[in-house]
C-alpha cells in the first residue's frame, strides 16, 4: 500500500471539497433564485465537466496553466512555479472537474425548499446572503451532505485529469488512482486488488452515511 499516495489523495479531496463548498453554495443559490436568460448559460458551464471527457479537460488545463500561455506564465510568476505538474494544479483541476457533483445536489435541495419561506424571509428584510444562510442551507442539510460526500469521493477516484495535469510525481501528484493504474500496468494484481478495495470501501462507507442520515430523517418526519 502506497501510504504517501493515500495521504495525498485524502489531502487533495479535502482541500478540493472545502473550496467547492465555498463556490457551490452561492452558485447553486444563484441558479435557483436568479432570474434572466444568462442563468441557463451559467448552469450549462457548471455542468459541462460532467459530460466532458476528463482527458480533454485535463489537456486544456495543462495547456492553459503551462508556460506556453500568458496566463500560465503569469501564475508561475506570482506563485513561483507553474501550476501544471504540481499539487496546486491538481486542486485547480479537481475543483473544476468535481464542480457539478457539488452544485447539482445543492440545486436540487435548494429548489425543494418551500418558496413561501424564501419570500417570507425577504419580506422580513433578509438579503440574499441571509436567505441562503438562514433558510436554504439549514433546510437542505441532506443535499449539503450529499454534495460534500460526492465531491470528496469523486476527487479521490479521479484519474484522467490527475494524469494529464499532474503526471505521476511521488509525493506531489501521485494519487491512489495513479497507483492503481501503475499496479495494473505492472501486472501486480495483488497490490491492485488492495488499492481497489480501499477505494471501494471508502465509497461504500460514504454512501452508507448518506442513506443512513436520510433514513433517520425520514423516521423523525414520520414520528
Amino acid at each position: 500500500m502506497d501510504w504517501q499516495a493515500f495521504a495525498l489523495s485524502l489531502r487533495l479531496a479535502s482541500v478540493t471539497t472545502a473550496i467547492l463548498l465555498c463556490i457551490a453554495v452561492p452558485l447553486a443559490a444563484l441558479l435557483v433564485l436568479g432570474r434572466g436568460r444568462w442563468i441557463a448559460a451559467v448552469e450549462a458551464l457548471a455542468t459541462l465537466p460532467l459530460v466532458l471527457p476528463p482527458t480533454v479537460l485535463g489537456f486544456f488545463l495543462l495547456v492553459l496553466l503551462g508556460p506556453r500561455t500568458a496566463f500560465g506564465r503569469g501564475i508561475a510568476a506570482m506563485i513561483g512555479h507553474p501550476l501544471a505538474f504540481s499539487f496546486s494544479g491538481l486542486v485547480v483541476g479537481s475543483v473544476i472537474y468535481s464542480l457539478p457533483f457539488a452544485v447539482q445536489p445543492l440545486v436540487a435541495g435548494f429548489a425543494a425548499v418551500d418558496a413561501s419561506l424564501v419570500d417570507a424571509a425577504r419580506l422580513l428584510g433578509a438579503g440574499p446572503v441571509r436567505v441562503v444562510a438562514s433558510v436554504l442551507v439549514p433546510l437542505a442539510g441532506r443535499s449539503l451532505l450529499t454534495a460534500v460526500v460526492l465531491s470528496f469521493l469523486h476527487t479521490v477516484g479521479e484519474f484522467g485529469v490527475v494524469l494529464m495535469l499532474g503526471g505521476d510525481i511521488p509525493g506531489a501528484t501521485r494519487t491512489l488512482s495513479i497507483v492503481l493504474y501503475n499496479q495494473v500496468e505492472n501486472f501486480d494484481y495483488s497490490a491492485a486488488n488492495r488499492t481497489a478495495a480501499i477505494l471501494l470501501g471508502m465509497s461504500v462507507l460514504a454512501l452508507a452515511l448518506i442513506y443512513s442520515k436520510a433514513q433517520k430523517r425520514g423516521a423523525r418526519d414520520r414520528a
